[in-house]
């Protein structure tokens, strides 16, 4: 006979691992537009793009954390800077039952995946609003900027890299 309950989701223990989303904002939002009107009326080739990220973790209490993206873009064409923006952009999440060995790459690699497309989005209308095409970041691998500072951090230590679970890595 088949199970009456197919489909339908089991029950999950009371100490279950749980993470969620409680919130997201801007901390800081800044957009410099140097050369305008005259930099939007030149024309010319295609400006040189240097953008770069970075992730942050702040631990509010045994269960909240602030995880935060700093995006920096700025845009270049010859030796002139069209724009320049910088976005902190946050998300709030609650972890309960997490194994502290799974807690960091959670907070540096999931939490920021999250985030990442709304904080694209801002930068996109931002650029959009300053006169220029929209700026689409292309997705960003997150787990390998997590493996990138483990060994970075580990290096500095002078020791082994630390394993992919993060453990041993230690969070603000």
């Amino acid at each position: 006979m088949a199970d009456d309950n197919q489909g339908a989701a089991a029950p999950q223990p009371a100490n279950a691992p749980s993470m969620n989303l409680v919130g997201q904002y801007i901390r800081d939002l800044s957009f410099e537009n140097p050369g305008a009107p005259a930099t939007l009326l030149a024309g010319g080739g295609n400006p040189a793009f240097n953008v770069s990220i970075a992730v942050g973790v702040k631990k509010q209490n045994e269960e909240i954390f602030a995880v935060e993206l700093t995006l920096n873009a700025k845009a270049n064409r010859e030796d002139t800077l069209l724009f320049n923006v910088e976005l902190v952009y946050g998300g709030i999440f609650r972890l309960k039952n997490v194994p502290e060995a799974q807690l960091s790459p959670l907070l540096m690699v999931e939490c920021p995946r999250l985030v990442f497309p709304f904080a694209r989005q801002v930068l996109a209308n931002v650029t959009q609003q300053g006169g220029f095409p929209p700026l689409m970041m292309e997705p960003v691998d997150f787990a390998a900027i997590y493996r990138q500072n483990l060994a970075k951090l580990a290096a500095q230590q002078g020791a082994a890299p630390a394993p992919a679970n993060g453990e041993g890595e230690k969070l603000n």
